[in-house]
């Protein structure tokens, strides 16, 4: 579709990082200076709903959400992992997996709340570094699926 940002398949480096890609899906780390670990699962073809694919690719995409979010808790370990599939700014198939803590800045609202409170700097740093192992991580926890 024209015009979908989730269409492009380059990435801006200030974006995120492609962490894997397969036929029908890939995996980004967003830098999010807020949320370290927030993964994003894109769909690669242009479809806007769930409903819109087969079982088997629902069933497969799920299995690459889940797949992210067990990485995510074994690296980040988060007190809570949220899953999201909005698609209201951009209706393209995309599911969020964002590790949550008690201290983030928009805890205890959603990623997309205004901001409660400030994380301490030191605190960010440490899940900024445990967020390196992430990539590593999901690519095992994907290929553990196979």
């Amino acid at each position: 579709m024209e015009n979908c940002a989730l269409c492009q398949e380059e990435l801006h480096p200030e974006d995120g990082q492609l962490i894997w890609r397969g036929d029908d899906c890939r995996v980004i780390l967003v830098r999010d200076a807020d949320l370290p670990g927030f993964c994003r699962v894109i769909w690669n073809r242009h479809v806007a709903e769930m409903t819109d694919l087969s079982v088997g690719e629902r069933e497969h995409v799920l299995a690459l959400v889940f797949a992210v979010e067990q990485a995510i808790r074994h690296v980040m370990q988060p007190d809570k992992v949220n899953l999201a599939a909005l698609g209201n700014m951009h209706p393209h198939i995309h599911w969020h997996v964002i590790p949550r803590y008690r201290d983030d800045a928009f805890f205890p609202g959603s990623a997309w709340s205004a901001r409660a409170q400030e994380t301490p700097a030191d605190i960010l740093l440490n899940r900024e570094q445990a967020a390196l192992a992430l990539p590593e991580a999901i690519k095992s926890a994907i290929a553990a699926l196979h």
